[in-house]
């Protein structure tokens, strides 16, 4: 089976961690893959780039082309030739980018509905990451495959050794936000606005974003607690990423986050109010106090969120819609 990833490569860090850690699982257990990154950014460079694929496909054979993203997938349709198309969405692609005040900017879900119909008319099969995504679709080719978590990378570990590595403080209360502050869709100013009604000076909230891969179980072990409070999500890596390593966990209802976290003690589940997400950052160092960490990570083998798992979810997507 040959599989060729199509995903967008113009940013300055290169392709997206998740998905040269889902490449990386296809591989170990048996998929021939190639990646083809589509590097001019916008609609015109998509299009143009869609040209280049072509020709790509026509010097060398893969039974599948899988997208990641909704403008890659626009291109990698312009491009296919008798190959079959599995898109995966990831979340702001189906359901728009958020303004500052949360709201959904006009052209963005211009953009989601595009999206939309191609998915419900003209794709092979289509990956979703969360039951919100899914239930934009009417398609009956849409299957739900979070994303995984590679349980051998992230694992929990000595919280002092972790803080002696980064020059933390000991005595410090840590929070982890683990995204750039900058993406408006994330939501920062909340996490900033929570922090200051705390009003404890130990209380240190550290942003973690442009790390290597191997540098994040660290912080994830340093911390007290992670903190999301995105807009919407699809499935955030960073919230099975913090469960793999039993940090304790405040994040926005968003994506499939409830689902994952189900009933796991040290993990709080807020609505975009900062007194909501305040209190509960309150709750969550209290359990860090009293337990230190989560059982996280027996949640993520209960329910199949491993990256051994999903990988073997996505190959019998492959076998099926190339029989």
């Amino acid at each position: 089976m040959k599989v060729l990833f199509v995903y967008s490569g113009n940013k300055k860090a290169g392709i997206s961690p998740f998905i040269k850690s889902q490449g990386e699982s296809l591989i170990k257990n048996g998929v021939q893959l190639d990646y083809f990154p589509i590097s001019k950014p916008g609609l015109s460079g998509y299009l143009i780039e869609s040209f280049k694929l072509r020709k790509y496909l026509k010097r060398c054979a893969f039974d599948i082309i899988h997208a990641h993203y909704g403008m890659s997938a626009l291109a990698a349709w312009i491009a296919q030739r008798k190959e079959t198309l599995v898109v995966s969405f990831m979340g702001d692609d189906i359901v728009g980018t958020n303004k500052p005040d949360g709201s959904v900017t006009v052209s963005s879900k211009a953009l989601a509905r595009f999206n939309v119909f191609l998915a419900n008319h003209l794709y092979d099969q289509v990956i979703v990451k969360s039951k919100e995504m899914k239930k934009e679709l009417k398609a009956y080719n849409v299957s739900l495959i979070p994303n995984g978590v590679a349980l051998e990378e992230f694992k929990s570990d000595s919280k002092t050794e972790a803080r002696n590595r980064l020059g933390l403080g000991q005595n410090d209360k840590i929070l982890i936000f683990v995204s750039d502050p900058s993406r408006v869709e994330k939501n920062f100013p909340l996490a900033q606005r929570a922090l200051a009604l705390l009003n404890d000076p130990k209380v240190k909230l550290v942003t973690v974003y442009n790390q290597l891969k191997d540098r994040l179980p660290i912080y994830y072990n340093a911390a007290d607690a992670l903190i999301l409070t995105s807009f919407h999500e699809g499935s955030p890596n960073v919230i099975k990423e913090a469960m793999a390593c039993n940090c304790p966990i405040v994040s926005t209802d968003v994506g499939d986050v409830r689902e994952v976290l189900g009933n796991t003690e040290g993990c709080f589940l807020t609505s975009f109010s900062e007194k909501d997400v305040s209190d509960k950052i309150r709750m969550a160092l209290d359990y860090a106090i009293k337990k230190n960490r989560t059982e996280g990570r027996k949640r993520i083998v209960e329910i199949g969120l491993d990256s051994e798992t999903v990988t073997k979810m996505i190959i019998d997507i492959y076998k099926k819609v190339i029989v």
